[in-house]
């Protein structure tokens, strides 16, 4: 018998069966791939949030991390309690403590879902804005913004988000803000990646790792960091597809549309920009970011 007869005798796998081979073989590399992931965070302390944009850079070192809120990641990147963190962009550029981690950030170019000024009255008439405190990037973006249209508002911190809806002018960011959207909260919404987009043709930078300057073996940390963003982006179908949070349409266009990963050249441009801007109205003082790889 010669081989093409033999050829032949092999049984043909349908497109089902070679789909449903091809996705067995997928998941079992995927979890060959995260169990490389354990214990391989010690002995640094990595902080990250909660929010449902930050999960692909998080991927497969859930469990070896700390999670809070952006402002008191912050607070704990200042008292050397973590060696790294996902923090705001306005934390790492306002601190002379910190490298930036190039490559990776949480960005968007244009329309974000998940930074808003919801507003019950119109934008021009805004007078007070209540904040949610804990991001100070989209604090410093909203008064970049309203003070380039010639706004200046009072700015009152909002306790607690129960309280939002009793104010005209609120500051959401996070799942909050894409609550808001999905649930078709009473407001309009003013969006900020847009409002950005709109005013400087830019991406916008949100939050990066930021890095202590006096951490050890940094090299190691950053190829950490930077594994698991690249096994998020590679299983970020899974994640999108076993997450809880609204449904699977809404985070699908939320996770690959509005939000991207990447920092490059045209994000670091971004950065610049809105370092232009934080002087120009003299928010605070700025340190040139310093960008490691």
């Amino acid at each position: 018998m010669n081989e093409e007869d033999k050829l032949r005798l092999v049984p043909q796998e349908s497109v089902e069966d070679l789909t449903k081979r091809l996705e067995r073989q997928r998941r079992a590399e995927n979890l060959q791939r995260e169990s490389g992931f354990e214990n391989s965070v010690a002995p640094f302390k990595i902080g990250c949030v909660r929010y449902l944009n930050a999960v692909p850079l998080a991927r497969g070192i859930e469990d070896q991390i700390i999670f809070e809120v952006p402002s008191k990641l912050a607070q704990m990147l200042q008292k050397n309690e973590l060696d790294t963190a996902l923090v705001s962009i306005v934390e790492a550029l306002s601190k002379d403590e910190y490298d930036i981690l190039d490559g990776i950030a949480i960005a968007c170019l244009g329309e974000v879902k998940s930074v808003l000024l919801a507003h019950r009255r119109p934008l021009e008439e805004v007078d007070v804005v209540y904040l949610d405190s804990a991001s100070l990037t989209s604090v410093s973006l909203l008064k970049v913004l309203l003070a380039e249209k010639g706004l200046r508002p009072r700015y009152e911190m909002l306790n607690d988000y129960s309280e939002a809806e009793k104010y005209d002018y609120v500051l959401l960011i996070g799942d909050e803000a894409l609550n808001y959207v999905y649930y078709k909260k009473p407001y309009d919404l003013w969006d900020l990646g847009a409002a950005w987009y709109e005013l400087t043709h830019l991406p916008f930078v949100y939050a990066v790792w930021a890095i202590r300057k006096d951490v050890k073996n940094v090299e190691r940390l950053i190829r950490i960091l930077r594994d698991a963003k690249d096994f998020g982006l590679d299983t970020l179908d899974s994640i999108i597809s076993n997450r809880t949070e609204y449904d699977y349409d809404f985070r699908k266009d939320y996770l690959t549309w509005h939000i991207h990963y990447h920092l490059g050249s045209d994000e670091r441009k971004g950065i610049t920009r809105f370092i232009e801007l934080i002087e120009k109205h003299r928010l605070f003082k700025v340190y040139p970011p310093n960008y490691v790889s």
